[in-house]
């Protein structure tokens, strides 16, 4: 198990030149069968305007949880139950009297999390983190129609990646690679607790990049 840590991270911009939205995304693009049976799901959607100072804050906790996901229009997730599980731990979402719950975590696979799916019919599940406070986790990774009897298994690793687009709404799926270019990813395990990041446009290019402030 990793040790426990809170990553608390500032974006800012001044007279950044155009208005822009920036959003957040925790993307292993190393993982296998993404975007197959598993997708990312937006983080944070920030806006930055044109002239001025603007700031964007994001908390991240890596106590993981595994969530029943409930989708709107197809898209869009919250979570309906959750438990909360450390790395090289499984869980098992059963089913009674139309009332899901999770099993307490037991010994899994040493660095993976796992959840067994055994409520007798298809469910959408997501793993996500829990920041202090939070009753319910924020959705990082979600798993489409998994099996009656077939069980997820992630190795996730808090690589975090921010894009420069509009096209992402807070909580959505993203069922696909994303066109726009990353402008800049972390591991957010290796960053200290508190980190401020300068957002800049340059005037020429146009081009967007976030350093250390």
């Amino acid at each position: 198990m990793s040790p426990p840590f809170t990553r608390h991270l500032t974006f800012q911009s001044n007279d950044l030149g155009k208005e822009v939205s920036i959003m957040l995304a925790l993307v292993d693009e190393n993982m296998q069968s993404l975007y197959k049976d598993r997708f990312p799901v937006v983080w944070k959607v920030s806006k930055f305007g044109k002239s001025g100072a603007y700031r964007a804050q994001a908390t991240y906790t890596n106590q993981l949880a595994f969530a029943k996901a409930q989708l709107t229009d197809g898209n869009f997730i919250s979570a309906g139950t959750s438990v909360k599980v450390n790395v090289g731990q499984k869980t098992t979402l059963t089913e009674a009297n139309d009332v899901f719950s999770f099993s307490s975590p037991s010994q899994g696979s040493s660095g993976f999390v796992q959840a067994l799916n055994n409520t007798g019919a298809i469910q959408d599940i997501a793993v996500g983190f829990l920041n202090k406070g939070d009753f319910m986790p924020t959705p990082a990774l979600y798993f489409d129609e998994v099996g009656d009897g077939s069980h997820v298994t992630a190795q996730f690793t808090p690589i975090l990646r921010v894009y420069i687009t509009s096209d992402y709404q807070e909580t959505a799926i993203i069922r696909g690679a994303i066109e726009t270019p990353v402008i800049w990813k972390q591991d957010l395990s290796s960053l200290a607790e508190n980190t401020v990041w300068n957002l800049k446009r340059d005037g020429v290019t146009g081009r967007y990049t976030i350093t250390h402030a």
